[in-house]
């Protein structure tokens, strides 16, 4: 009999866990690892619900599972050190765990890898881990798609411009260290942990924005305005800055045609969390000329939205990006690369770029259809702008 093998956190354990069991078990006997409280702390910033003993001793009483082990390794590849002590025949993934981390891993040890869809058991309703912890809370989060970097005062003192972001309903599960604004979003759960509050948006975001940058912060860093802008602020926003932290003005299109367009065209690939300890500004070139580009790039973006002009659209959000990156190379560290290079030359792909500070977390792509992009590549995820 093959030895197969999963791994994951199986905190919030439901019946969609069960029925991943009973499929992957089809393929042999079904070893299971399970995230240490140490590793799902660190990688993904937030405590367990049940502790790791409790969690294994859960996933055992499973008649699907041969035995199960708690992982000794750290990050989304913490099962290394199990599946060298168990040295398995199969690993099997379901499609939001789908990596090109572990496909390479599992080619350099021989490993068939596969990947399972999502799938209830029949008469039972799909369940997912995100979809529980969304039930708890429902504070949105945001992507920026171009202009950012503008909002803190030591760029805009080169050029006046536009930040653009989005508010996105939390449909998915927020990573942390992924540039999706999860620092700002963390100080808003301090205040409001389930979902914010009924107050007129720009002042609602203000409020976040002077709450996350106390005075009294040690670290010096002042968080820019466009996290909390694009959190509490509905809708596709942009905001002008110019030497200073808040923006002078700020304009929102509620538009519905416009905002089922950029859902249509709009997708985010899951990579690694930008790694603890790295900066992002270290090596940072801001010149005049590199923020007017920035700045142009923004211009050009939302006026190629309101036109619901792609092609224009996909070649802005890239200039923006490449703007970004001339300012802060840093941006692009580590594994991020290889994402580039293969989502660039897919079919369907216009132009993408890495939210917030980059450095890894997610990649966003212009897409020339979204829905059938995510039919053919189970690892994006499509966007649910937040309505007014």
């Amino acid at each position: 009999m093959k030895k197969v093998f999963v791994s994951g956190c199986y905190d919030l354990l439901h019946s969609g866990h069960v029925e991943f069991f009973r499929q992957a078990a089809q393929y042999g006997d079904l070893y299971v690892g399970i995230g240490s409280d140490e590793t799902i702390l660190h990688y993904k910033n937030h405590k367990t619900l049940y502790k790791e003993h409790e969690r294994l001793y859960m996933v055992k009483a499973i008649r699907y599972v041969k035995d199960a082990f708690i992982n000794a390794g750290s990050g989304i590849m913490d099962f290394i050190p199990t599946v060298d002590f168990l040295k398995p025949d199969i690993l099997v993934v379901n499609e939001d765990g789908d990596s090109i981390e572990k496909r390479q891993f599992c080619e350099s040890r021989g490993i068939e890898y596969i990947v399972l869809k999502r799938t209830p058991s029949e008469g039972l309703e799909a369940h997912s881990s995100t979809a529980l912890k969304n039930q708890l809370s429902q504070i949105p989060t945001r992507l920026d798609h171009a202009g950012t970097w503008i909002d803190q005062p030591y760029v805009s003192c080169f050029a006046p411009g536009w930040a653009i972001t989005i508010s996105l309903e939390p449909t998915f599960e927020i990573r942390e260290r992924c540039g999706l604004s999860t620092s700002t979003r963390n100080m808003i759960k301090k205040i409001w942990p389930m979902r914010l509050p009924e107050m007129e948006p720009e002042q609602l975001a203000k409020l976040v924005f002077c709450f996350e940058n106390d005075p009294e912060r040690s670290d010096g860093i002042v968080s820019g305005a466009q996290d909390s802008i694009g959190i509490c602020m509905p809708g596709l926003v942009r905001h002008y800055y110019d030497k200073r932290y808040w923006p002078l003005k700020i304009e929102t299109c509620k538009d519905e045609t416009v905002l089922r367009w950029l859902e249509d065209h709009l997708v985010m690939i899951p990579m690694e969390p930008r790694k603890p300890g790295c900066s992002v500004v270290e090596g940072k070139d801001i010149t005049e000329a590199k923020v007017k580009a920035l700045a142009k790039a923004a211009d050009d973006c939302w006026e190629a939205i309101m036109n619901k002009d792609l092609k224009r659209f996909a070649e802005a959000y890239k200039a923006s990006f490449d703007a970004q990156v001339a300012m802060f190379p840093a941006m692009i560290q580590g594994s991020v690369q290889q994402y580039f290079n293969r989502y660039s030359v897919m079919e369907g792909v216009m132009a993408w770029k890495m939210p917030g500070a980059g450095a890894g977390g997610y990649l966003a792509c212009v897409v020339e259809d979204a829905k059938r992009f995510a039919e053919d590549h189970p690892e994006a995820i499509r966007l649910t702008i937040r309505r007014p």
